[in-house]
This record gives C-alpha cells, structure tokens and sequence, in this order.
C-alpha cells in the first residue's frame, strides 16, 4: 500500500462534496467485496443487504454495529467478533482503552497497519510536522494502540521518534531539553501536568521551545479555552485529534482550531440527531456513525460510535478543506452526558468553564444526591482561593446551581492517560 503522497492528501481535501460522495460510494463497495463473504460477523449481519450499493439511498440497507457486537463470539471471545481472515494473517495485537467497560483486544494485519499510518499523516499535516521534528511519546506502550500508531507514523513521515515509557515527569523534561524536542503527544491534561511540574522545578516551559503539541483522549483539545491556555504556557500551537482502537484515527484539528475535521477520505462518517433519531441537520447535537474505508483485517460498518457532536458542511476556504467539521471537536459520549435536575452537562462544559480559570490548577465535578434532589458538586485547586467567582460563571452558563469548594494544591489526581475527573456519585 505505501504512504499517499502529500499532493494526493491535499486533492482529496478539495474535492467538492458530490465527488466526495461518490468516491466514498465506491471504496465502500470495494470493502465489501473483500471482506464478503471471508468475515463470517458481517456475513450474517449483511445477509439480507442487496449488494452493492448503488446510490446513498441505498445505505440504509446497512445495519448499524455495536461495541457490545464486536466483543463477542467467535473465537470463544478471545478477540473482536469482526475478523475477516484466521489469526495466523494479523501481525498486530492491541486492545481498546477499557475507559467504558473491559478493554477489547483488536488485531490488524500489515496492510491494515499500512492504512493507520496512512490515515495519520492528515493528522501530521494539520500539524505541519516535518522530517526535521523530533517527536516525544510520553506514554508507557502497554497494548493501547493510540500512540504506537502516532509512533510508527511519525517514523514513516521521516521524523526522529523518540519513546519516554517509564519515565518520570521530570526526566521527560529534561529529555525535551536534551534531545531538542520540537513536537510532543499526549492529553491536554498531561500537557498541563508537565508544565506544573517543569514550575515546580525552576524550569520555563517556554525556554524548551517545543513548537506543537498533539493533544486526545479528552474533550478539552478542541476547546479554545484549554487550547490556549496550553499554548501559551508552552509557547506552542496545539492540535488536537480523535480515533479509537477498533475505528482508526479518524479526525485532525482545523487550522482556526474550530474543532475536528473527520477524515472523509478513509472514513464514511454519519450523524444521527438526539432529538429526532433520524439524519443530523446542520451543527444539531447527534451520535457520530463511522464506517472505515481501508480497513479489511477488523472492519467496522455503521459503527454507533456513541461521540456526541455537532457536525458543519459549511467549508472554510481559509482552511483548505471540504471534509466535514465537528465544531468543537467531541463534544462527550452519550453514555458521559449528565442530567441534573433536568439540565443535560456534557464534561467537555465543565472543562471548558473551569480551564478559562488561570489560577485553577486541577479540579473535580461530582453528580451526588440529596435526598430527592440531584447537585453538582466541583473541587478546584485554586491559586486564590477564590471558588465563587468559579462557582458564579458555572451558574451563569450551565443555569444550574454548583457548589465550588476549594482543596488544598496537590491533593487532587493528576493524570497521564485520559483524565477521570466526573464522578456520578448517584450510581
């Protein structure tokens, strides 16, 4: 397969949306006759389906797919339900990230893998990274595919990768300062834990002169608010992006960092509405649906992602590109969105609110319950231990009363990988 070419990435990003379409049409329709009728999960779920498709009227004919599916029957449960070919053909094993219930392990074959790196180099542009970056990884690389896949990309794209697993905060510094590092992965909330730390230790974040910073996992780099408060702290732009393990990275940040773009030339995205159930209207809250063009080993149809978003067709000639936008990147999941006292709060609300604080070093939102009545409940880390100004601005934009209480600095958790800082205290 190979890496596409930086020209042939920009092409597809300018195609208007009709020949979008239909070269979506005919990728998909390609998938399937690959993967049918080897893969025996979307052999029978497709049975009934009139194949191939000839129009996007006809996608319906598809059904939807569910994590709960893909974590079941064949092979007695050790692996995905979704393999097309016998495991002796998959040269990569990783499981799922086990944030919403037991990891799942996920396999690829080296085709497959060639796709991932592929799909990360949109992520790569949207960046603007080069061969002449140095990358850190401040990840341990246990089996969650997200940054082995980011590794292996920036190797493809000709960028000096570096590992930093198993070090501490302070080392990873000191090796930022070292080697010369210009880019960095991680969560924004481990952006922030750094910078916390390099303080901690007389050392300016701004005098290691990283220039970008890659940032997933939580709501928060999508969120003009966080990303600016990271930038400025780093003196870097931040970029977010989105994928999941048994989907592929599927979104990258546009330029005026409005949110995520999906990737539409390696993933078929559709939007169902939470109010209606049906097709997603312009910038309506809806559930994200993807269907991965290019992955034949472990392929996902409909896949009910449960992201909650806000999709946009409206293109911005200043950003180069006609892929569909999520404004404000992942909103939340379905499963994350919480009602209290008739009030729908998504974590990525909190977060924004809150990260506008300069002098709130960490925090946590609690859902608890009062006899009959639901509260929320936020813990700050707060240089001036000022909570009703923060306490003020949450009541005047979530319309809910919040009790902000203040704890001393350093004893709320700090966190590497994805941060767990919502709590529904009522289950």
């Amino acid at each position: 397969m190979g890496l596409s070419s930086a020209f042939d990435r920009q092409q597809i990003r300018r195609l208007s949306r009709p020949e979008l379409r239909l070269q979506q049409l005919a990728r998909l329709n390609e998938l399937l006759g690959k993967i049918l009728p080897h893969n025996h999960f979307y052999a029978e779920k497709l049975a009934a389906a009139h194949l191939p498709l000839n129009s996007w009227d006809d996608l319906d004919r598809l059904p939807f797919t569910f994590k709960e599916e893909l974590k079941g029957s064949l092979l007695g449960g050790e692996f995905s339900a979704n393999l097309t070919w016998p495991v002796e053909k998959y040269v990569r094993f990783h499981q799922t990230s086990g944030t919403q219930g037991r990891p799942m392990p996920v396999l690829d074959t080296a085709e497959d893998w060639e796709w991932w790196l592929d799909t990360w180099q949109y992520v790569l542009d949207a960046a603007e990274i080069t061969p002449a970056d140095r990358v850190l990884f401040p990840f341990s690389f246990g089996p969650f595919i997200g940054f082995w896949s980011a590794f292996e990309a920036c190797v493809a794209r000709g960028c000096l990768a570096i590992p930093s697993g198993g070090m501490k905060t302070l080392a990873r510094l000191e090796l930022i300062r070292t080697a010369r590092v210009s880019v960095f992965f991680c969560t924004p909330s481990y952006a922030m834990r750094m910078a916390e730390i390099a303080f901690d230790n007389q050392i300016d974040p701004l005098a290691l002169h990283v220039r970008r910073i890659i940032v997933s996992g939580e709501p928060g780099g999508s969120l003009p608010d966080v990303q600016q408060r990271i930038g400025a702290v780093w003196n870097a732009r931040v970029i977010d992006h989105a994928g999941a393990s048994e989907v592929g990275p599927w979104g990258f940040a546009d330029r005026a960092g409005r949110g995520l773009y999906i990737n539409e030339a390696e993933f078929l995205p559709e939007f169902l509405s939470l109010a209606t159930g049906g097709p997603a209207e312009e910038g309506e809250l809806s559930e994200l649906l993807l269907t991965g063009l290019g992955r034949t080993g472990s392929p996902v149809i409909r896949y009910r992602t449960g992201d909650l978003v806000r999709p946009s067709w409206k293109s911005n000639p200043s950003d180069d590109c006609r892929f569909v936008l999520l404004e404000g990147g992942v909103l939340g999941r379905a499963d994350d969105m919480l009602v209290v006292r008739g009030v729908n709060i998504f974590p990525s609300s909190i977060d924004q609110i809150v990260r506008a604080f300069p002098e709130v070093i960490e925090y946590r939102a609690t859902v608890v319950r009062h006899g009959e009545m639901d509260a929320l409940e936020v813990q700050i880390e707060d240089r001036l231990s000022d909570p009703a100004r923060v306490a003020r601005d949450l009541h005047l934009r979530l319309g809910l009363k919040v009790d902000v209480q203040c704890v001393p600095v350093g004893t709320l958790p700090r966190f590497e990988g994805k941060g767990k800082r919502f709590i529904d205290g009522r289950k």
